[in-house]
């Protein structure tokens, strides 16, 4: 996928993540209607089914990131009505393919497979944010512990301190130095 480089960031350019995510949806179509008479189950065409959605997410989101694109390359006509037949494509291949799963594995089946991966989605964003806050609430504990730690350590400096200090005068009052 070609890619512009901006300092140390390199950008991917929508148009060809549009591009991708078109050919992608198309592929996994083909893939999904050549696999469904002979699938067994709806596991036969998982994998297929993903990345139709992944296509079809990097195509909506190709056309909602402008990064990288001159003000003339996003706002013309070209560059709109692309975008918008690349989504509407999408769309139609989507409903496509959710009308022939619903056909051969039961009505309903569709909405089950979207609702099952928005569930998942939600869980694994669910989990990572679980394990940020986790990671900073031991980060905090870490810093926390060391604050003590360096407090103990000044408390005892300072015992040891005053300890040399009375026993220097001791011995100077009583004459050792």
């Amino acid at each position: 996928m070609p890619t512009i480089e901006e300092g140390n960031v390199i950008l991917v350019e929508p148009i060809s993540t549009a591009l991708a995510g078109i050919a992608l949806v198309k592929a996994s179509v083909d893939g999904i209607k050549s696999a469904l008479g002979t699938a067994k189950d709806i596991s036969a065409i998982a994998g297929d089914i993903d990345a139709l959605l992944n296509g079809q997410q990097q195509v909506q989101a190709a056309s909602n990131k402008k990064g990288g694109m001159g003000i003339a390359d996003q706002f013309g006509v070209e560059s709109v009505a692309k975008e918008l037949i690349d989504a509407r494509l999408a769309a139609e291949q989507v409903a496509e393919v959710r009308r022939l799963t619903d056909h051969r594995f039961g009505a309903g089946t569709w909405q089950s497979i979207l609702d099952e991966r928005a569930k998942r989605i939600r869980e694994a964003r669910e989990a990572h944010a679980k394990a940020r806050r986790e990671a900073a609430l031991s980060q905090q504990e870490m810093i926390d512990n060391m604050k003590v730690g360096l407090a103990v350590l000044a408390l005892a400096c300072v015992v040891i301190g005053l300890f040399i200090t009375v026993m220097v005068s001791t011995a100077k009052a009583i004459g050792f130095g």
